[in-house]
């Protein structure tokens, strides 16, 4: 079983319902394989080359501020040894990691052997519809959407030559309506679309069509 999803009439996703869905796939992994101690899957290494430069931890992560001055109207009797503010250090780099190299040991990415899967079952049907009615329960948040000319039907070429017959034709017409009383009813205190803002909303427009036609 394969599937195709259309959107404005243009294929946008296909693939095997047994490998893109929740169906039992033809193989498995082999629960007997298991990987062995010595593998290496380890794709980087830190460089032993690399060494931690001298002194390195001894640079505190904050310092006094060097502009702080001590206030005209401290006491330290009454407000004890006067400290200046602490600020980050710029000099401090954070904890010191050794730089990483290609590990030569590597071998790869392990995965177990593959097994026929005792659940797969060749040739079964997938999929079925037998209904008379259509029913769909919708929460937008944009006025304006559309929804008709609802089509059930198991030919691909039927859905298009309805397509090309029902929606191409008012598709660009109620899009320009729709700009056109988003226009007339924007907000007073709502800023202009300038022309890049124009060309993002014609990007995303077609949200409200592919919805429409989906369904």
């Amino acid at each position: 079983g394969t599937y195709e999803v259309f959107f404005d009439l243009e294929s946008k996703a296909k693939g095997s319902l047994v490998d893109d869905w929740d169906f039992p796939k033809k193989s498995i992994d082999d629960p007997e394989d298991k990987k062995p101690k010595d593998w290496v899957d380890e794709t980087q290494i830190d460089d032993p080359e690399d060494k931690k430069p001298a002194g390195y931890d001894d640079i505190p992560a904050q310092i006094p501020d060097p502009d702080a001055t001590k206030p005209e109207d401290w006491d330290d009797e009454d407000d004890g040894e006067w400290e200046p503010p602490v600020i980050d250090n710029p000099e401090f780099a954070g904890e010191w990691v050794a730089k990483k190299i290609d590990n030569p040991a590597y071998v790869g990415e392990w995965t177990p052997k593959q097994i026929d899967n005792p659940d797969f079952e060749e040739g079964v049907q997938l999929a079925a519809y037998d209904s008379m009615y259509v029913g769909y329960e919708l929460w937008i948040v944009n006025n304006g959407t559309i929804f008709d000319n609802i089509l059930v039907t198991d030919s691909i070429e039927y859905a298009k030559e309805q397509g090309e017959k029902l929606w191409r034709p008012t598709s660009k017409g109620e899009k320009e309506k729709k700009e056109a009383w988003d226009k007339e009813n924007k907000p007073a205190d709502e800023p202009e679309e300038d022309a890049g803002e124009s060309e993002d909303y014609d990007e995303e427009e077609p949200e409200e069509e592919e919805e429409k036609d989906e369904l």
